[in-house]
């Protein structure tokens, strides 16, 4: 007897479905063909035991189980379940006549439990758009998996439980989850807040900033100024995710495993700090079988790199691709996968060796050492970082000072108001949410500058020597500027402060 059950494969960020074919012919055999890795072989034991510690068996025939497409490579210990059931109702133990209507996932214990798996998101959505009647799969899972409309999801503790939804759905109601209140953003859900930091108003200023277009920044200062303090309280000030980027963010992460049992969307932007030990492929993904990477993982969020010329040269300049393009495309020779890593990258730095800043014939460090260490970082790499921010230490008297500072609530409110005139302003626009993603024909239409603006961009990039690179930057960030002060036009103002924002472009810092 030949049965069909359906299973899902995931590769990148999105899933593709699996046919489970098994046939119970004369014999004793057991073959599972169809391009299955070690773990899926290893499904055999698994299941026998399940099968055996709940009253059931596997037949003593000869079992053909294909997984097709057998082009596919099928990949880890997920389809244990669409296996164990298939073999059920091929033998007649079980009267599951609807089994073809149902996606099915889940790794089997011996004891016949249903363990956890990765990517629950994208089947979902991938069952809902290929007309399955319901989802089985984990009961860990279920809520993330209940997020998608149109699709009934069952989550199951054990195999008993999943014959149950075969045999007599009627009995089992599907999972339920409101949209609504689990995308529910709660105020108080950080524990930083900018009201902690005592005085560096002019940082906090460029923090506004870049929170507000998008933008990449990078801290400069000696050791215990707060630059760590201060990037970890950005997300503090960053506009709440909409639910299509909560959805984009969830599906990487459960992807990825790193979604928390029981735990239906990610609803705050990831903060990823990656030690400067990581290797470009922990970084930018991949792997002999493809993974996220941390820029992918910081999709829609921020990726931190505190540290920044500690990191291995090689780390850094596999950044400037996905800097650019926010995707990264992982190939190898039999396919190809696109993550996206659509992030603010945030980084600090010393000004040299020994963390004072540099200071001709004053400093700690020869003015060799200060260059040598500052060439850490490549010039395109530096080009791609929209404001340098010099952190200095504050004085004693503002650390004494008892009064806080402007907390995050109002900053994260005109840093709202400014992104909510980047939407309005791209919207229908495909890959445009706010400044920092300008294509240099949109900068042609909205960062028009006045003859007195001209002037002075020409002053600056003769006397400072400005890349077209830095250049494009300086009137991304005067556009934002401009937003923050609900202003249509750019003006001199505006540029004269986004060049101040290019420390490293500098004579005496980058050569």
């Amino acid at each position: 007897m030949l049965v069909k059950t359906y299973g899902s494969a995931v590769y990148g960020v999105d899933a593709i479905t699996i046919t489970v074919e098994v046939n119970i012919d004369t014999g004793v055999n057991f073959l599972l063909v169809g391009l299955p890795d070690s773990a899926v072989k290893e499904s055999q034991q698994r299941i026998e035991a399940a099968l055996s510690n709940n009253g059931y068996r596997i037949p003593g025939k000869k079992i053909t189980i294909n997984m097709a497409p057998a082009d596919i490579r099928k990949e880890g210990s997920a389809y244990d379940l669409p296996l164990a059931l298939g073999i059920l109702s091929a033998s007649n133990q079980i009267d599951a006549k609807d089994i073809e209507k149902y996606l099915i996932m889940g790794e089997l214990s011996l004891d016949g439990g249903v363990q956890p798996i990765k990517g629950v998101l994208p089947m979902a959505i991938q069952a809902r758009d290929e007309g399955f009647t319901g989802f089985i799969l984990p009961e860990a899972n279920s809520k993330e998996a209940a997020i998608v409309e149109g699709l009934n999801v069952y989550g199951v503790n054990n195999i008993n439980e999943a014959i149950t939804v075969l045999t007599n759905p009627e009995s089992v109601a599907p999972k339920v989850v409101d949209l609504a209140e689990a995308f529910e953003t709660k105020a108080d859900q950080y524990l930083f807040d900018f009201s902690d930091v005592k005085g560096q108003e002019n940082v906090k200023r460029a923090l506004e900033i870049a929170a507000a277009g998008g933008h990449n920044i990078i801290l400069i200062g000696p050791p215990g100024v707060g630059k760590t303090m201060l990037a970890k309280r950005i997300p503090t000030i960053l506009p709440p995710l909409t639910l299509e980027e909560a959805l984009e963010t969830t599906k990487i992460h459960s992807v990825s495993g790193l979604l928390p049992t029981n735990v239906s969307l990610v609803t705050q932007r990831p903060f990823r700090n990656p030690h400067h030990t990581v290797s470009d492929v922990a970084l930018v993904g991949g792997g002999s079988n493809p993974k996220p990477g941390e820029i992918s993982l910081a999709h829609n969020g921020i990726l931190f790199l505190d540290e920044l010329p500690e990191f291995k040269r090689s780390v850094l300049e596999v950044l400037r691709q996905p800097l650019e393009d926010r995707v990264v495309t992982i190939s190898r020779a039999k396919m190809s996968v696109d993550y996206p890593s659509s992030f603010m990258l945030i980084a600090s730095m010393n000004p040299s060796p020994s963390g004072d800043f540099f200071k001709p014939g004053e400093s700690a460090d020869s003015e060799f050492a200060v260059k040598r260490y500052l060439a850490k970082i490549s010039g395109p790499l530096m080009d791609r970082i929209d404001l340098h921010i010099e952190v200095n230490p504050v004085p004693f008297e503002e650390l004494r000072n008892r009064e806080n500072g402007e907390s995050s609530a109002p900053i994260r409110a005109r840093v709202i108001a400014s992104r909510d005139i980047q939407t309005e302003r791209y919207k229908g626009i495909e890959g445009v949410h706010c400044n920092a993603m300008l294509t240099p024909k949109l900068m042609k239409k909205h960062c028009e500058i006045d003859t007195a603006g001209e002037a002075l961009l020409k002053n600056a990039v003769d006397r400072l020597g400005f890349s077209a690179r830095s250049y494009a930057r300086i009137l991304k960030v005067a556009r934002t500027i401009a937003d923050l002060e609900g202003v249509e036009n750019i003006a001199t103002a505006h540029l004269a402060e986004a060049i101040q924002y290019r420390s490293l472009d500098r004579e005496g810092w980058l050569t």
